[in-house]
């Protein structure tokens, strides 16, 4: 591997007909702010509305999701945090969540992963960089959910088998700061993730900094590329509809060659302008715009070859390298059909861990509709591991995680350094035995206790 590993992915260039583009979205100002003036106690919070209506800002902020109580209460609650992380810092209320863990979060990536086995057959290195850059992207339409996911207990799983090939296996490896492991492998490619989310609560929105190190392994090539995404924002948390930003660079960088795609995701404008929208270019090593990309990410992407302005090379065409499967309609937590699937026990691998995040009692609770017995399941959850959190404490014992191995690497991020988990290939032999194995056959996945405790034996 070359020394071009160790060089940084962040950053940008090039210009041309896109960028123009782009730089032209970055001057129309933003979604219509508007400041909750007219609700008492609630001076000065923002309301951004992304359709860039004319409602005043009382009638946009009552449209949410939160009766008037629950909103008073979470307010009192929330309002001290303000300019805090609160990542993992206050419990709250199962009203704002979806039926599934963030570790399922982390596996809806896979869902369009025939767009990594294309970029591993291309041999075309512009070409293959667009489809690994169209993969990235085309999580973004899972990712503008409005609910949000269980925070993972310590030691929870989840996995995933032979989608498009491709299996995978995340764990939480860390409680305090909250840090979650991926790796998912099939004859194509590897990936692998180390995610560390970072928060600042603002009031009415809260800033998301994606933390992580992401790297992806293309198996005939054998080159390595690194993902640095954009910061994300949520709007309008506790007053009005809530909604999903993510403006920003998104920066895939070939670490063996230092070939890159840089992706500009464009803010939502005035009236809903310019929002889903993605423009850019793959790059040579040498900073020459080579293919130009553009797109929305709840819709599709595109590329084209691009002289060295940026501009479209006569004679060709736009060449659609993904597109957006449909969703169901009206669906309550706006899943796609991947999501409902990775929900599902029917596409539970056989031998089911127990610690993973489908048996969590509090998700299944939620699923089924029961809000009341899903509160109860994650607060008796969050106590339960508090309990084991000061028996490690007592006994001077640490945890280890199962699948993924604390390496010495510390990789710098835009939003602060990061400790770096590997895959150890202990699942790889685990999930043959059990493949091996006819004993577990016919056994009913739903029938496991969630258990991703280190004392398991332990009485709660």
């Amino acid at each position: 591997m070359g020394s071009k590993e160790d060089q940084s992915s962040a950053g940008g260039g090039g210009g041309g007909f896109f960028s123009s583009i782009a730089a032209g979205v970055r001057s129309w100002g933003t979604a219509v702010h508007k400041s909750v003036n007219g609700l008492m106690g609630y001076e000065g919070l923002e309301v951004i509305n992304p359709e860039g209506g004319n409602e005043d800002a009382e009638a946009e902020a009552l449209r949410g999701r939160w009766k008037q109580e629950d909103r008073d209460s979470y307010w009192k609650m929330m309002h001290k945090y303000i300019g805090a992380d609160v990542t993992s810092l206050v419990t709250l209320p199962v009203i704002i969540f979806e039926p599934m863990s963030m570790l399922q979060r982390m596996a809806e990536i896979l869902e369009y992963s025939e767009l990594l086995n294309k970029a591993d057959e291309c041999d075309d290195p512009y070409m293959r960089l667009a489809y690994a850059a169209s993969w990235f992207v085309s999580n973004y339409y899972a990712l503008q959910r409005t609910w949000k996911p269980f925070n993972p207990i310590l030691g929870e799983t989840f996995e995933v088998i032979n989608h498009c090939g491709v299996t995978f296996i995340a764990e939480q490896v860390s409680h305090h700061p909250p840090m979650s492991v991926g790796h998912g492998e099939n004859e194509h490619f590897t990936y692998d993730i180390t995610s560390k989310l970072k928060t600042k609560f603002l009031g009415n929105s809260v800033d998301v900094y994606p933390v992580g190190r992401t790297r992806l392994v293309l198996k005939k090539s054998g080159h390595v590329f690194d993902l640095v995404p954009p910061p994300t924002k949520v709007n309008n948390l506790i007053f009005g509809r809530t909604w999903v930003d993510s403006p920003g660079e998104l920066v895939l960088t070939n670490l063996t060659t230092g070939e890159k795609a840089v992706l500009y995701f464009h803010p939502c404008g005035w009236f809903g302008q310019g929002r889903f929208e993605v423009d850019g270019y793959v790059y040579s090593s040498e900073e020459e715009p080579k293919v130009l990309m553009t797109g929305k990410f709840n819709e599709s992407m595109s590329c084209q070859p691009c002289d060295l302005e940026g501009e479209p090379l006569p004679g060709t065409e736009l060449k659609e390298l993904w597109r957006c499967l449909p969703s169901p309609a009206n669906d309550k937590y706006q899943y796609t059909h991947f999501a409902h699937k990775l929900n599902s026990f029917d596409t539970a691998p056989k031998g089911l861990l127990p610690s993973d995040s489908r048996l969590r009692p509090d998700r299944f609770a939620l699923e089924k509709g029961d809000m009341s017995k899903s509160g109860s399941e994650k607060s008796r959850l969050e106590e339960k591991q508090r309990a084991e959190k000061r028996m490690r404490e007592a006994r001077n014992d640490k945890f280890t995680p199962r699948w993924f191995n604390l390496t010495e690497d510390i990789t710098p991020t835009p939003w602060g350094d990061l400790e770096v988990y590997e895959f150890n290939g202990k699942y790889t032999e685990h999930r043959a035995q059990i493949e091996s194995s006819t004993a577990l056959t016919d056994a009913d996945p739903t029938a496991i206790e969630f258990s991703p405790w280190q004392y398991p034996d332990e009485s709660e």
